[in-house]
């Protein structure tokens, strides 16, 4: 069997598109985490689910709360995929949030999109938990902006 290493490794083979997902956290605050296990499950109805690792800082504020939102980066927001995948809580960068939804589900600015979604169910799958939610409310910013790619242990443009 092969080790966890060389899976990973694998994996990192396939690139993926960058999210946070964002949820109201302790107090009101907003908390999130870097994501790229993004998936659409369902169109009726509209179900996505991603993968957590239990064992993640924010876990169990994703199992308490009812709604969270999944933000998409753009390829300037790296920095943003950096902080919100740092455990160490540091302080958030300043003006990164924007008005939330009828939920109160915070949500970041300048993304290419958000989605709120009500946590409908949560899964056991080894070491991580798949949430599953529907979506309730999405933004889809307007223009050009291109996403921010994860790909080989890197955070990428598409054309780099």
């Amino acid at each position: 069997m092969p080790d966890f290493r060389s899976f990973r490794q694998w994996f990192g083979g396939f690139a993926t598109g960058v999210t946070v997902v964002t949820v109201k956290g302790a107090g009101g605050a907003p908390a999130g985490i870097t994501i790229n296990s993004l998936t659409s499950v369902s169109l009726e109805p509209p179900l996505l689910l991603f993968c957590l690792d239990r064992t993640a800082h924010v876990y169990p504020l994703f199992k308490k709360t009812p709604h969270f939102a999944v933000n998409i980066l753009s390829e300037d927001q790296d920095y943003l995929a950096r902080h919100f995948a740092d455990y160490r809580h540091h302080a958030a960068p300043k003006n990164i949030w924007a008005r939330g939804d009828k939920t109160g589900c915070p949500a970041l600015r300048h993304t290419l999109g958000w989605m709120v979604c009500r946590r409908t169910a949560i899964h056991k799958a080894g070491d991580h938990a798949i949430f599953v939610g529907q979506a309730v409310d999405w933004h889809k910013t307007a223009g050009q902006l291109k996403p921010l790619l994860y790909f080989h242990s890197r955070y990428r443009r598409i054309g780099r």
